[in-house]
């Protein structure tokens, strides 16, 4: 019994690793849809979505079975916790990615605003920090998910970066304020994967050492 539990136990965790790196691959995509016009990346994000919300409906109702059949206790039904509360957020993650591949596509019928430099920083850096935060998840580190967590502050300083330029460019020229209202929506997208990257390595902790 103990070692179906473990079993079906690791499932569930390597799904959710699985769905969070389909949103790892998703970010180049919609750095893509954003960066170079004409790339039609937005109809691979938006499939690439559809897997995740699927595994998220899944490992939702794998680990409620979990729940159900094995009655499990401390560690273990810290680790259901853990994945159930992350699969929200790595859902979340996905349509952040697809909302910011729609609003690069909207942006490639006309010329650009600018170079897109903060925005493409940001994105490599949630892509590191995913990484980060997979390896974190696989590995039991607290320490690991502690960079993770901590990269999030790189994300929030070019976001403000970011929205700083913008604003610049809308007082120099009202022409400009349409696109840059879009690419206020794009980094706001990124910043909310950020923090939703951010709430599942908080939850780490509390899964390794049942602490908060």
């Amino acid at each position: 019994m103990r070692e179906t539990l473990e079993h079906d136990l690791n499932a569930v965790l390597q799904g959710a690793l699985t769905m969070l790196a389909t949103v790892e691959r998703m970010l180049p995509m919609a750095a893509a849809a954003l960066n170079e016009p004409g790339s039609r990346k937005l109809d691979d994000v938006r499939a690439l979505d559809r897997e995740v919300d699927a595994q998220e409906i899944r490992l939702e109702a794998e680990c409620l079975r979990l729940i159900a059949l094995h009655q499990p206790v401390a560690r273990d039904l810290r680790l259901i916790a853990l994945v159930l509360k992350s699969l929200t957020d790595i859902e979340r993650m996905g349509d952040y990615t697809v909302h910011v591949a729609e609003d690069g596509e909207e942006l490639s019928h006309a010329p650009a605003l600018k170079r897109y430099v903060n925005l493409t920083l940001m994105i490599e850096r949630l892509q590191e920090m995913a990484v980060a935060l997979r390896e974190a998840i696989s590995q039991r580190s607290v320490e690991g998910a502690m960079v993770a967590h901590g990269m999030d502050e790189q994300v929030d300083d070019l976001y403000e970066q970011v929205q700083r330029e913008l604003v610049t460019y809308m007082l120099e020229d009202p022409r400009n304020i349409s696109k840059s209202l879009i690419l206020m929506r794009v980094g706001r997208s990124l910043e909310r994967i950020g923090d939703h990257m951010e709430n599942v390595a908080e939850r780490v902790q509390y899964w390794v050492t049942g602490q908060r």
